[in-house]
């Protein structure tokens, strides 16, 4: 019986352990991410859409533009799932590399900018909270993971480029390269 009675203390203490960490969420990061998004909709507006599509189209014109600048641009304007719509304005042959590099992009800069994908800010502060708990400041920790991270995610972009080229070989295909030809196909 005793057994039974603390399993299900054990259990219940499961859940307002919980309801503590989303009450410091709420109290805490929540606020941050919602005026980092109001921002970031600020400046799309004052910008215009139109400005934001000649970016795209300039970024697209070679690889360090294409997946390094143009990806972390657009997740830190954007957001996760929406900075890999950018990928829309790039010629067909493109799109696969943009869309790996971007969807990284978006996980290694969430611990500097935690509004470009709040849902998964999790796994960074669960490494950034055992750094905390050893008495460390946890902003180099943020800084090198988003280091490494834009090489990492231009090197997945441009591998997969290359890829790409392999799959075109493989199925006797020619994708478009050229902002010329785009929607014309």
């Amino acid at each position: 019986m005793n057994a039974i009675v603390s399993f299900a203390k054990g259990f219940m203490n499961l859940f307002a352990l919980g309801g503590q960490q989303f009450t410091s969420w709420v109290t805490g990061i929540i606020p941050t991410v919602v005026m980092l998004l109001v921002l970031m909709n600020a400046i799309i507006a004052l910008a215009g859409q139109e400005s934001v599509d000649k970016v795209a189209k300039v970024c697209g014109k070679n690889p360090v533009l294409r997946y390094f600048v143009l990806p972390f641009i657009s997740a830190f304007m954007l957001g996760n799932p929406v900075a890999l719509s950018i990928g829309k304005f790039l010629p067909e042959f493109y799109k696969p590399a943009y869309y790996a590099s971007a969807s990284y992009h978006c996980h290694t800069n969430s611990g500097i900018f935690p509004h470009i994908n709040a849902s998964e800010l999790f796994i960074y502060l669960g490494i950034a909270n055992g750094v905390t708990k050893l008495g460390l400041d946890a902003t180099p920790l943020a800084v090198r993971y988003l280091l490494v991270g834009w090489v990492a995610n231009f090197i997945s972009g441009w591998a997969t480029e290359f890829t790409t080229k392999y799959v075109e070989k493989q199925q006797g295909i020619k994708l478009n390269r050229s902002f010329d030809k785009m929607g014309q196909e």
